[in-house]
C-alpha cells in the first residue's frame, strides 16, 4: 500500500481538484504580473503627476491675466469717474453750449404754476473753478520729456468723452 490513505465521496472529488505534481506553481508568470502592476502605476502615477503640473501651469498663467484685467478695468473705472466728476461733466455741458437751469418752476395737477418760470440764461450761469479730467487722473498726461518748449504758444487737446448715454 502506498503512504496515502484512499479516499472516498466528497473528499475524493475535492481532492481531483488540486493538481496531483509536486506542488510548486511557476514563479514566471508571477513576477511578470507583479512587474506589469508596479510599471503600470508607475506610468499612471508619471501621467497625473503631468496633468496635475499642466493644470498648474493654466493656473497660474489664469491667475496673471485675471490680474492683468484687473488692473485694466480699475485704471477704466478711474477714467470713467474722471469723466462723470461734476466739474469734468459742467466743463463738456459748456462746451456743448448748454446752460444752467435756473430756480425751476412746477405746474401743480390743478393747472398754477408754482415758482416764477423763465428761461436759462447766461445770466444765471455761474462761474466757477473746473478742472479738467486729466488733472483729476493720477497720472500725468504727458511724460516730461514729451512736454512742449516753453516758447511754444500753450495748446490743449481734449480728450474725447464716450457720447453714448445708453443705460443712463
Amino acid at each position: 500500500m502506498s503512504g496515502k490513505p484512499q479516499l472516498k465521496g466528497r473528499a475524493a472529488r475535492l481532492a481531483r481538484l488540486f493538481p496531483v505534481g509536486a506542488g510548486q506553481a511557476a514563479r514566471a508568470p508571477f513576477v511578470l504580473l507583479v512587474v506589469l502592476l508596479l510599471g503600470g502605476g508607475l506610468i499612471g502615477l508619471l501621467v497625473l503627476n503631468s496633468a496635475l503640473s499642466e493644470g498648474s501651469f493654466k493656473l497660474d498663467d489664469l491667475q496673471k491675466e485675471t490680474k492683468s484685467l484687473t488692473d485694466e478695468e480699475q485704471a477704466l473705472q478711474r477714467d470713467v469717474d474722471a469723466y462723470s466728476a461734476p466739474d469734468a461733466l459742467q466743463r463738456r455741458a459748456r462746451e456743448l453750449g448748454m446752460v444752467p437751469g435756473g430756480d425751476p418752476a412746477f405746474l401743480n395737477p390743478d393747472g398754477t404754476v408754482k415758482g416764477v418760470p423763465r428761461a436759462a440764461g447766461q445770466s444765471s450761469f455761474r462761474t466757477s473753478t473746473v478742472r479738467p479730467p486729466e488733472v483729476l487722473s493720477p497720472y500725468p498726461a504727458l511724460p516730461p520729456a514729451q512736454s512742449p518748449p516753453l516758447d511754444a504758444p500753450a495748446t490743449t487737446t481734449q480728450p474725447a468723452i464716450p457720447s453714448s448715454t445708453t443705460g443712463r
